[in-house]
């Protein structure tokens, strides 16, 4: 009862939402898995399996074993696109669909997608990229043969033409976390991020693959920019310190407990980095945050209990 009444779409709405997380349930094929490797999916398949169900959200675990797309090249992680095109036949009365990478953790799952985005996206993102620019874009065009709404640097100012919503890092443009609508302008988006041609001029210039891809796109095309929105990292991707920490915390990006951000995401801790620990460190945060009443005094009287029985041990041994 308690599903149905959050996926009807006169009531809860859940199901104008599907969840892609990006897994690798058969094992590895570039590398094998270790044990981390499994604790890590195991923990973040059973988060947003949790929250999924929680809001009446679809959930489409999709498996990002490297595959071989073209009889002539590894298209390794440019699997984004295809895997939400296929998402979107899948899930036809879907009409929003939220990307999440594997090493992210939903911190507060009392925060369902609506409140914390949908349901005044207006206030929620900015068109406007001059408002936080780490890769230093000329925004908007000058280019007196464009029409009004490419020359608007908010494009036409209206969230109903917002079709692509995704947040900056320090370094640019992070795909790890992100929102695209089903649309013609979707569509279009699509075939031209997917298509071939541009792939196998471009792939070896590009570090960050789709990422990479989208950014060169937003630069050169106008046509992307009226329909693309950005949100502010910490509203569902914030970073643990050990990402984009160079020079120390970040307030723009970096996840803040007392802030009770939404989601952490820990980009980039294959390199240098325990992605298991943070993930473990994460995840009992969240569970501490997100006690019940009972639970906390529970804990409560268990704290109370130790630290008594702590005493006599400190007097024993100063004696």
């Amino acid at each position: 009862m308690h599903r149905a009444y959050r996926r009807a779409p006169l009531l809860g709405g859940g199901n104008k939402f599907v969840i892609i997380l990006a897994a690798n349930q058969g094992g590895g094929v570039m590398e094998w898995k270790g044990p981390r490797e499994w604790a890590i999916e195991r923990d973040s398949v059973k988060n947003k399996k949790k929250y999924a169900k929680k809001w009446g959200y679809n959930l489409e675990i999709v498996d990002m074993s490297t595959k071989k797309r073209y009889a002539h090249e590894w298209r390794e992680s440019w699997e984004k696109v295809d895997t939400i095109r296929n998402c979107m036949r899948k899930y036809p009365k879907a009409q929003w669909f939220w990307w999440l990478d594997l090493n992210t953790f939903v911190m507060e799952p009392s925060y369902s997608l609506q409140r914390q985005v949908f349901n005044d996206l207006a206030t929620n993102t900015y068109r406007d990229i001059n408002l936080y620019n780490p890769l230093h874009i000329s925004h908007p065009f000058n280019n007196s043969q464009l029409d009004p709404t490419s020359l608007s640097a908010v494009g036409d100012g209206k969230a109903s033409s917002i079709d692509l919503i995704i947040p900056q890092d320090c370094a640019g443009f992070n795909l790890g976390s992100f929102f695209i609508r089903r649309s013609t302008w979707t569509d279009r988006l699509l075939d031209i991020w997917w298509d071939p041609v541009g792939y196998e001029q471009k792939h070896m210039e590009w570090e960050h693959k789709e990422q990479d891809a989208l950014e060169h796109l937003y630069i050169n095309q106008p046509w992307i920019r009226s329909h693309t929105a950005f949100i502010p990292q910490r509203k569902i991707n914030s970073f643990p310190m050990g990402a984009c920490g160079e020079h120390g915390e970040d307030k723009r990006v970096h996840y803040r407990e007392a802030d009770r951000d939404f989601v952490v995401n820990m980009a980039g801790c294959e390199w240098g980095r325990d992605c298991w620990g943070e993930m473990y460190n994460f995840r009992e945060l969240s569970n501490k945050l997100n006690r019940t009443p009972w639970e906390k005094f529970k804990d409560g009287i268990s704290d109370r209990i130790k630290a008594m029985k702590a005493k006599p041990e400190k007097k024993e041994g100063s004696s």
